[in-house]
Parts: C-alpha cells; structure tokens; sequence
C-alpha cells in the first residue's frame, strides 16, 4: 500500500485554521557541515520553528480534528467554527512521549473538546507541563512509551474515548494515516522550496525514527521527486531501534529493553504498521546512532549554525556524520563528493 499524501493541500487549510498562517519552516543550506564530512551539499529543513515547536504539531494537530469531524459528521473545516459540540463531546485519548500529545491537546482545544493524554514516567516535566497548559488531562503510566501506547488503548475502548495514535497494528489505521497526511506538510514545502531556490535535488535522505510515521510520509511525499537512485536512510538510536528490527523481521516487533535514551522523542519499542508498509515497499535502509554521536551532533548545530535542538532533533545530521567517517558504510549508501543530503531537525529544545 503506497501513502495517499493526497490531503496535504486540505491539511494545511486545517492547520492554517488552527495556528494562524501557517509558513513554510526554513531550508538551510549547511556548507561547512557539507565541506566537513565530503559531499556536494547538506540540506536542513528545520522544523524548530513550526508551531508548538516540532513537525508533530502538523500530524497530531490535523489528526484530532479529522476524528471529531468524523464522530460528530462533520466536514473538518466546521471544527472550531460557531457549531455547537453535540453534548457529551468526544473525548480524545493519546499516548505521547511529548510533542504528539501537545498536538492532539492543540487540536482538542481548538475543536472545543476534552483530551487526555498517557505519558510514561521517563517524560520530563517540562514537556508534561506544556501539555497541562494546552488544556489536556495527564496521566502517567508505569514503564516505557510501549506500555504508555497499552494503557491508551485500554482506556479508549473502556471509556468510549476517540484513540488519537500515531502508530497502530493496523495497517490501515484511519488516524494513523490523518497523522501521515499532516506531515506531508512538510513534502509539499521541501518540493516548492527546492524549485524556488533551484538547488539540484537530494541524493540521499536522512530521517529519524520513533514509530516511522515521519519517515514514511517523507518517503511517500519525495518518491519519484529525489534525484534517481535515491537512498532513504532511517535514523534510529541505539537504545531504540524499533524500526530496523521491524524492517527485519517484516513486522512491528517490541523491542525489549527500557529504550533509555537522550533521543526521548525516539525512545519507541513498537514500529507502526502503517508507516512499516510504506518503508519496506520503498526500500528504506536503516542506521543507528550511540549517544555520543547524539550529543556531538546537537552541540555542532548550536554551535556552527545557531539551531538549538535536542539529540532527537539532531540524530539525521548525526547518521550522516558517522556514516561519511565509515569508508564501508560510506561505499554501501554511495555518499560521494557530489552527493546532496536531506537531513530534519525535527524539533526545538523544549521551555516552559
């Protein structure tokens, strides 16, 4: 099954709605980083000035707001109009290591509704507190992010809550695919960016991972856009390579392990399913990164260019650090002197 990035158009009219003019994010050209690792060019989307401060407020955001169009019947451009709620109103549920649940607060508050969100212990307090602030109930479940994603399920189907995923055992998860047409926000962006400033177009694309919705819907919006042979590498930590054991195994396996990691964005256990179908289907590769190359890579970013991010946000430019030093892995993804690279600083670092 290929990704219908078909409503990105109609997402961004839903955004816009939501959180005013909704700009493109900046594509920076990274010349000495380019320079330091020998390739043609680096490019940065950098998604740190998006609303609520990463690319998750596009798919979480657009996500709510379809599933309450969908349970009330109505076309999600009424949603935060003057119509009235019917009474009760939905109710939204999510788990969350952060920025998806600071999304499906945005979009519950603009729809007018309730929203709970399940976070697990290892959240720092900060990114807990932004999500209170937005107007969303909290609660904390024991363990990792994978038994946070348990907890959810079995209040949704307790409580007749509206589950708010963005990763699903299913396939063809309605919401999971309202998340994925989100984020192809940011294809529709890199497409006219390119065309507008005439670079030549990537070679290789490198993309961080938690679930892989991310990297499938840049994968799914880019296919056939990259220039030919392209190579999409899927950037995972250490600690939390959910995807490249799904990748091998053919489907979502829980990684076992308490996926302790400064990449918390990317601390997932479970790949899902509908993101899998997508990567496999387009030949995604996968890398994994140590919490050194994390560190040295956010640190580079500050200091080099002035973008202030987190290990999660940097771990693209980290794989394509470490694989440009390898000569083996180096030859294996066909990084040259010529070869232009796509990295996503997909977040900034999180304040009060």
């Amino acid at each position: 099954m290929k990704t219908d990035h078909a409503p990105a158009p109609r997402a961004h009219t839903v955004l816009a709605d939501v959180f005013g003019d909704l700009e493109p994010t900046a594509l920076m050209q990274l010349t000495p980083m380019a320079r330091a690792v020998g390739i043609g060019a680096v490019f940065a989307k950098v998604e740190t000035t998006r609303p609520l401060g990463s690319f998750k407020s596009l798919g979480g955001t657009f996500a709510a707001i379809s599933a309450v169009a969908r349970a009330i019947g109505r076309p999600r451009e009424w949603i935060g109009d003057a119509g009235a709620m019917p009474d009760p109103p939905p109710h939204l549920i999510c788990v969350s290591d952060g920025n998806h649940g600071l999304a499906v607060a945005a979009g519950a508050r603009h729809a007018g509704v309730p929203c709970t969100v399940v976070l697990h212990g290892g959240v720092p307090e900060v990114r807990v507190k932004r999500i209170q602030d937005a107007g969303a109930s909290v609660k904390i479940a024991g363990g990792t992010y994978d038994d946070a994603v348990d907890m959810a399920r079995m209040l949704a189907a307790a409580s007749g809550y509206l589950l708010i995923p963005d990763t699903s055992l299913d396939p063809e998860d309605p919401v999971v695919a309202d998340v994925m047409a989100g984020y192809a926000v940011i294809t529709d962006e890199l497409k006219q960016q390119f065309t507008q400033a005439q670079h030549e177009l990537p070679t290789h694309v490198f993309v961080q991972a938690g679930v892989g919705g991310l990297a499938a819907a840049i994968i799914g919006g880019l296919q056939g856009w990259l220039a030919a042979p392209a190579r999409v590498v899927i950037v995972e930590p250490d600690q939390a390579p959910c995807v490249a054991l799904a990748m091998a195994a053919g489907r979502p396996v829980r990684a076992a392990g308490d996926l302790e990691t400064s990449a918390d964005m990317l601390s997932c256990g479970e790949a899902s399913a509908p993101a899998l179908k997508t990567l496999r289907e387009y030949g995604a590769l996968c890398m994994t990164v140590s919490e050194a190359e994390l560190s040295h890579s956010v640190t580079i970013l500050e200091t080099r260019q002035g973008i202030i991010t987190t290990s999660s946000g940097a771990a693209g430019l980290a794989a394509l650090s470490v694989a440009a030093a390898d000569p083996v892995r180096r030859k294996e993804l066909a990084l040259t002197e010529d070869s232009r690279v796509l990295v996503l600083i997909t977040e900034a670092r999180p304040t009060p």
